[in-house]
């Protein structure tokens, strides 16, 4: 039984930008990466089938690229920062958001890809509604999973955030006496093997199926479709200078175009994932609103 409630219902989110028609103006770029190599990508699930399908495809269109992957999501920033790959896609404006404020990077969105709702799990309980008082919740431990996490949680009765929830939410932010439910933070990557000890744990799309869990087993989830969901999509990253690269624009066509990449993301996503095609202006937008509501909030 899945008990779907909205993520961001009466929250006071960052405002969305209208979608535009238009996408941001391209400049000529070459077929390589900064090395005058493959172009590299960096991502997290590398083993991912699409990603084949998604290299044969660029390759197709003469575009030679390199799949890189990492073990865990704070890794791949600083490394498209360093020069040491070209683009990335594992992230949402949120997380890239809080990451550019954090470290003074100005790393640009330059496509969108998938929204991922967020689900809670457990190997105890088939009923959110039988979750018992004094049980410890397991949620990732990054500042945008966490926050969302925790407004699932809220939403489901669980606990109560003393600022009402929203996408700067933290452990600090819960109130104790007030919320039926104990709750710890881990590496997302740890949150599947965590289930065996917590009733149950917030765990991230990606993760959830690389650890064998199917999403219609979650006993919770946020609304991906929630037109105030922009914030949480999924986007390729460059580096501020590259925005405009034209091969890396035509990267992110072939990834929205190409119907065996669609089809295999949904199928990595147990056919969950909402795929989009936000204009680079919009998601630059937004990503703008959420960096100084982040500088606002300090």
């Amino acid at each position: 039984m899945v008990n779907k409630k909205s993520l961001l219902a009466g929250l006071a989110l960052v405002p969305l930008v209208a979608l535009l028609a238009g996408c941001a103006g391209a400049s000529e770029g070459p077929a390589t990466g900064t090395d005058g190599d493959a172009i590299k990508i960096g991502v997290v699930g590398a083993s991912d089938p699409y990603w084949e399908i998604y290299t044969e495809a660029a390759a197709a269109e003469g575009i030679e690229i390199e799949i890189v992957d990492f073990a865990q999501y704070p890794q791949v920033n600083p490394a498209l920062a360093a020069g040491e790959v070209d683009l990335n896609q594992f992230q949402h404006i949120v997380y890239l958001a809080e990451y550019n404020e954090a470290s003074g990077d100005n790393l640009a969105p330059i496509g969108a890809t998938a929204i991922y709702p967020l689900g809670l799990y457990s190997t105890e309980y088939s009923n959110v509604d039988d979750i018992v008082k004094g049980d410890t919740i397991a949620v990732p431990d990054d500042d945008s999973n966490q926050a969302r996490a925790l407004v699932i949680l809220q939403s489901n009765g669980l606990i109560v955030l003393k600022d009402g929830g929203s996408i700067f939410s933290s452990l600090s932010d819960i109130d104790e006496e007030a919320s039926k439910v104990k709750v710890t933070a881990l590496d997302a990557s740890l949150t599947v093997a965590s289930l065996p000890d917590v009733a149950a744990a917030v765990i991230n799309n990606d993760f959830a199926e690389k650890g064998g869990l199917k999403f219609e087993d979650a006993i919770a989830t946020d609304d991906a479709t929630d037109p105030q969901a922009l914030p949480y999509v999924n986007i390729f990253v460059s580096r501020d200078e590259d925005k405009d690269n034209a091969t890396f624009q035509q990267l992110v066509e072939i990834y929205q175009n190409t119907q065996d990449v669609q089809d295999g993301v949904l199928a990595v996503s147990g056919d969950t994932a909402e795929m989009v095609t936000t204009p680079a202006s919009d998601l630059a937008k937004s990503l703008a609103t959420v960096q100084a509501d982040i500088k606002a909030a300090k």
